[in-house]
């Protein structure tokens, strides 16, 4: 048996270890319970729902960046209550823990969105606000780049039975104003970062590579982005609690962000290559806690920043 101590703490969200799925990369279920033991994860997000269904952007939705990708899915969905019905089930018999991702282009649609989850099931375990998702057809909508808008989205969900873990924006540059928003509004914590906004034209078309022209870049090229946005605001705000995301792709590049502040880390877009990419990931972060007389990945979490 290891002698590393993977649990950690988000605020009052407690984890056996502190990998999870990146909303909309694992889809709205269990879809990857054929690759691993999906009650083994720290926790699932499972892709952003609003209270009502939503067809997404034109094809086409993803195209190669790099080491990376570019999206444009548009936040595809069958709705809060369809979800409920036909995927939480499966989820339910996985024994995953669940965060369900919420997302609106109103506020009164945070509202509607946080009405129809007042009655979820223990196993969801919390709530992740997505104010930042870049691929809706109005980018003017984006909540997470007004300090402002997120405080009033986030005020949607006070009182609310489950933590809240507000989803921000990278392409701010008030990015500490805006956490310290949602913070103030009454988020339990933040999810750093969502993907930065890009665009790739195909050069034999000579038109934009995706149906909906610019699409939202993840992988390891956005990653030095999302350690420096964890840091930032771990300064500026000690001990907010973070979820980190932003490619990781392997244990190492995990700890990286956990240094940085977050104190639980999301896998996305290293899934579509590898499914059974978290549990390597996880099993990555133990051998190199072992490796290097870490006992609990506690002690880790911000130590960045020195005493």
């Amino acid at each position: 048996m290891s002698k590393v101590d993977l649990s950690t703490s988000v605020g009052p969200l407690s984890l056996e270890n502190p990998v999870m799925s990146a909303a909309g990369t694992s889809g709205h279920g269990a879809e990857l319970r054929g690759y691993i033991d999906l009650s083994e994860i720290g926790c699932i997000v499972v892709k952003s729902l609003a209270h009502f269904s939503w067809d997404g952007n034109p094809a086409p939705r993803i195209v190669g960046a790099g080491p990376g990708m570019l999206n444009s899915v548009g936040l595809q969905g069958p709705g809060i209550d369809r979800w409920k019905r036909e995927f939480l089930p499966d989820l339910v018999a996985s024994g995953a823990k669940v965060i369900i991702s919420v997302w609106g282009q109103t506020i009164e649609d945070f509202a509607l969105a946080r009405a129809a989850i007042e009655d979820l099931p223990d196993t969801v375990v919390a709530v992740e606000v997505n104010i930042s998702c870049p691929n809706i057809e109005d980018r003017s909508n984006m909540f997470a780049h007004s300090a402002l808008a997120t405080h009033e989205v986030i005020k949607q969900f006070g009182g609310y039975r489950l933590p809240v873990f507000a989803k921000l924006s990278p392409n701010t540059h008030q990015l500490i104003e805006i956490a310290q928003s949602a913070m103030d509004a009454g988020a339990t914590g933040l999810t750093l970062v969502n993907t930065l906004l890009g665009m790739r034209i195909d050069t034999r078309t000579r038109r934009p590579s995706l149906g909906a022209f610019r699409g939202g870049l993840s992988g390891a090229s956005i990653r030095p982005v999302a350690v420096r946005s964890i840091y930032d605001v771990y300064e500026a705000i000690p001990n907010v609690p973070i979820i980190g995301v932003g490619g990781v792709s392997t244990g190492l590049e995990a700890i990286e962000l956990v240094l940085a502040g977050a104190s639980a880390v999301e896998v996305g877009t290293a899934t579509f290559v590898e499914p059974r990419a978290m549990a390597r990931v996880l099993a990555e972060i133990e051998q190199w806690c072992e490796e290097n007389s870490v006992s609990a990945f506690s002690e880790l979490i911000g130590a960045a920043h020195g005493a």
